[in-house]
């Protein structure tokens, strides 16, 4: 599905001496287009690190979209697993440990990403006493060793709320990404972790993205587990983060595919489902969207949702047109449950 896209506004030129020719104001097709692109969560881990230990490349997870994601002027993902070689492989097998080697970090670069959510709940996944945050240090490590910028981790709880800010076409894109799920994860001013979703957090986050950035875009990792309608905290957030000067809020964490609204001409879309994980066992865990939003100059313009599915190994395939439309309506269901603001 894709949104109008509204007429974008005239940027006027600079001030000019009276001996110069005036600049030309550019017209709307004169805008530079960026295309972002936003997937659900991504778990290389359990049954999908024991596929990619037998097969011996972590690449084929992703054989399917890499043309469409790296064609994106920025693609941006969620992790919700630890990229580490220090804690032991689990197998193929229910855990909540959530671990996967060092050469996921490469696949995800060669797939096409630029920037990675990890202010998620399994980010300091290690599954050994004595790894402490051994194995959360190796994931921030690795991404970057791959040109992949980490949002929503760091030293303390300062760091982690920092935005990451990337230029392209000359628009500067500043991601912030909290999440609320697992305290454990959590960073504070003398502990290392995830940047805690709180309204104080949330705001002062994107307040501070504002300075530094053209357009802000929100990553809350929040919400219940398998159910595609938004829970009041979820509820009670978005509005936060459009008050604070978020553009746009992509949240992810759920598992499933929920609700989109737009709040005061902010689109928030609550989460995006499972993009690589095992979780076979129903088939709306397999299931989730490649959100990708357009901009013409720092104007939001329109989005797409396009329909994924994946295997118990982690090949993500694009939905095939009668369960894409299923997924679709789904969402569009859980939209209509939406309360009204």
């Amino acid at each position: 599905m894709i949104l109008p896209m509204p007429s974008a506004s005239l940027v006027p030129s600079p001030t000019q001496e009276s001996t110069k020719t005036p600049a030309p104001i550019p017209t709307p097709t004169e805008l530079p287009i960026t295309r972002l692109l936003f997937t659900g969560v991504i778990v290389p881990a359990r049954c999908v690190q024991a596929a990619i230990d037998e097969r011996e490349d972590p690449n084929y997870l992703y054989d399917e979209p890499r043309e469409l994601i790296q064609s994106a002027d920025l693609s941006i993902g969620t992790l919700n697993a630890t990229i580490s070689d220090f804690p032991p492989r689990t197998g193929c097998k229910q855990t909540y440990v959530l671990v996967g080697g060092s050469e996921n970090a490469d696949a995800l670069a060669l797939a096409g990403f630029d920037v990675m959510s990890v202010a998620t709940n399994h980010i300091k996944n290690c599954g050994i006493l004595t790894c402490g945050d051994l194995a959360f240090f190796d994931t921030l490590e690795n991404l970057r060793r791959v040109g992949i910028l980490p949002v929503g981790a760091g030293d303390n709880l300062s760091q982690a709320l920092e935005p990451v800010v990337v230029e392209v076409n000359g628009i500067r894109f500043g991601f912030v990404s909290l999440g609320q799920i697992e305290p454990m994860a959590f960073a504070d001013e003398d502990t290392p972790g995830i940047a805690v979703l709180t309204p104080e957090n949330l705001a002062a986050s994107i307040a501070a993205a504002r300075v530094v950035s053209d357009v802000v875009i929100a990553m809350p990792h929040w919400g219940p587990e398998d159910v595609p309608n938004p829970n009041y905290l979820q509820l009670g957030l978005a509005p936060v983060a459009v008050e604070a000067g978020a553009d746009v809020v992509v949240g992810n964490h759920t598992h499933v595919v929920q609700a989109y609204e737009t709040i005061q001409g902010v689109p928030v879309f609550y989460g995006l489902g499972n993009f690589v994980f095992d979780q076979t066992w129903a088939r709306d865990h397999q299931q989730g969207v490649i959100l990708v939003l357009t901009f013409v100059g720092t104007e939001f313009a329109s989005f797409e949702l396009i329909p994924t599915v994946v295997d118990g190994d982690g090949t993500v395939h694009f939905a095939e047109p009668e369960e894409a439309e299923e997924i679709l309506m789904r969402i569009e269901a859980a939209n209509d449950r939406l309360p009204e603001r």
